[in-house]
């Protein structure tokens, strides 16, 4: 079975609290926690509205790449539960591929518990269950190979034996992909992979991931995110704050690292990316509604994956087209909920 994606990481289902008595505390202290959410110890919160929703970075992206027209698949692992039964629902239900789904027996499958501010910003609690059970199986590998893509997000568990599994993958087929202006040498015998790494695979630090790193096509991530994987570096330790707060100096430091494209999300301030010679800049495209910001991240980075699917692997276009989508999921609740098909997309 050949696919244009497979997806691979967490599925779960995202259960999202929002309260307006939740107060943002500014933390100088630590780059990855640059501001906490608190409430009054103790205290009773009044809940504004309660939403239980499908999640995980995998399965988001899954539905996501679907939507768009790609056959895709999804590698996760769900327990032999009911809300891994409602899960694979509705992947099916997406025409996402659910055959390389493990189920494990006797183990619930994932959820998150979530709190949403105010200001539609939010924290979650993941119970990884199953999750952490996710094992690359031989026969994996094999449709791997035929893949065009393999879009990877978080990994739980003991996350590094199966990594190395996924970044050993090798292809079948020859792959022309020209990711700049211009056209590239081809790359021969390499699946492609996207990787949005995970808070495990990050807190690791540079010294650990960086082989992994420097195998990877597109490498994704957030600003707080590219701070904290540079500054864990040797070699920027001594870097000042400005030079940190700038995403085409983060950017060009992973860049020298491997990846052939680094992707910074910037949150309302939109998105920076640098392929190796050129730095792009994407603003924001502003909602008609601002209500939700979950999944926000798994939108924009499988939609700019698509993107240099869609537009021959030009990087402008695929930013916009991620800005688009991530856009159309922040005016509705729920991670999957607002996410755009092909037509509506390129309209």
């Amino acid at each position: 079975m050949k696919y244009d994606f497979i997806t691979i990481g967490g599925a779960c289902e995202d259960i999202s609290i929002w309260t307006d008595e939740a107060v943002v505390v500014k933390n100088r202290k630590d780059k990855l926690k640059e501001k906490l959410l608190g409430f009054e110890y103790g205290a009773k919160v009044k809940v504004k509205k309660f939403l239980s929703t499908p999640g995980g970075g995998a399965d988001n992206a899954a539905v996501a790449l679907s939507r768009l027209g790609f056959k895709t698949a999804i590698l996760a692992a769900l327990g032999d539960d009911a809300r891994g039964k409602k899960i694979i629902k509705n992947l099916k239900k997406e025409r996402v591929d659910t055959r390389l789904i493990e189920v494990v027996k006797k183990t619930e499958s994932g959820f998150s518990p979530g709190i949403v501010g105010k200001d539609n910003e939010h924290i979650f609690f993941p119970v990884r269950g199953a999750n952490e059970r996710l094992k690359i199986r031989p026969e994996d590998k094999k449709i791997f190979k035929q893949a065009k893509w393999l879009y990877l997000t978080s990994l739980s568990g003991n996350w590094e034996p199966e990594l190395k599994k996924i970044f050993s993958t090798r292809g079948v087929h020859p792959v022309k992909f020209p990711y700049s202006r211009g056209a590239v040498k081809p790359q021969f015998n390499r699946v492609k992979i996207a990787w949005n790494p995970g808070g495990r695979q990050l807190g690791a630090g540079a010294k650990k991931i960086i082989k992994y790193i420097k195998n990877a096509f597109v490498l994704i991530l957030n600003l707080a995110e590219a701070k904290g994987l540079v500054s864990s570096g040797i070699a920027n330790r001594n870097k000042t704050a400005g030079w940190f707060n700038d995403p085409k100096n983060l950017a060009k430091a992973i860049s020298a690292w491997g990846p052939k494209i680094v992707v910074i999300t910037l949150g309302s301030e939109g998105a920076f990316a640098y392929d190796g010679k050129t730095s792009y800049r994407q603003p924001a495209i502003k909602p008609k509604k601002y209500v939700n910001t979950i999944g926000v991240g798994d939108a924009f980075g499988s939609t700019f994956v698509a993107g240099l699917e869609l537009f021959g692997g030009r990087v402008k276009p695929a930013l916009k087209a991620a800005a688009k989508n991530s856009s159309s999921v922040v005016e509705v609740y729920g991670a999957q909920t607002g996410l755009l098909k092909r037509g509506q997309l390129l309209k």
